[in-house]
């Protein structure tokens, strides 16, 4: 178990149920979309930036898959490196999970094995929705047949 999780640390509360509905909303995309943590903005610039540009070549490759131009094992491989990459930042940034209802503050110390069963399980998710949500905007037939992006695939 992470040493910062431990049972005497303080838990987050920043997305308190009594804040506006938009901003508790924000507050949970954060908390779910983002690795990072508070302690992110006093690392080197070097290596913050190496951590966005490894954000954005995933999402890159997500459209490259959506658009039938990248082969699933490419996609599997970019899939397990961003969540081993995420259980790593959540383990040093955000050592804790939520205990419960999903909307609800509820948090305890996460081991190890926590984080990876909440990163698998949260990215499948989001990997579904968001490829569903992609094809249903016609986002995905828009990029496939773009004659500027071609040099892509």
């Amino acid at each position: 178990m992470n040493p910062n999780a431990t049972p005497g640390a303080p838990l987050p509360r920043a997305a308190d149920e009594t804040l506006p509905l938009p901003r508790w909303l924000w507050e949970e995309l954060k908390f779910h979309l983002l690795p990072w943590g508070p302690g992110f903005g006093r690392k080197a610039g070097a290596l913050r930036a190496a951590e966005i540009g490894l954000a954005v070549l995933v999402t890159v490759a997500w459209m490259l898959a959506g658009t039938g131009h990248m082969g699933p094992a490419i996609v599997s491989a970019w899939w397990i490196g961003w969540s081993i990459y995420e259980v790593a930042c959540r383990y040093v940034y955000r050592p804790w999970i939520k205990e419960g209802p999903w909307w609800r503050r509820h948090f305890r110390p996460a081991s190890l094995p926590d984080l990876m069963a909440y990163v698998a399980t949260k990215n499948v998710i989001i990997g579904a929705v968001l490829f569903a949500v992609l094809q249903t905007a016609g986002v995905l037939s828009f990029l496939s047949g773009h004659p500027a992006l071609r040099w892509l695939h």
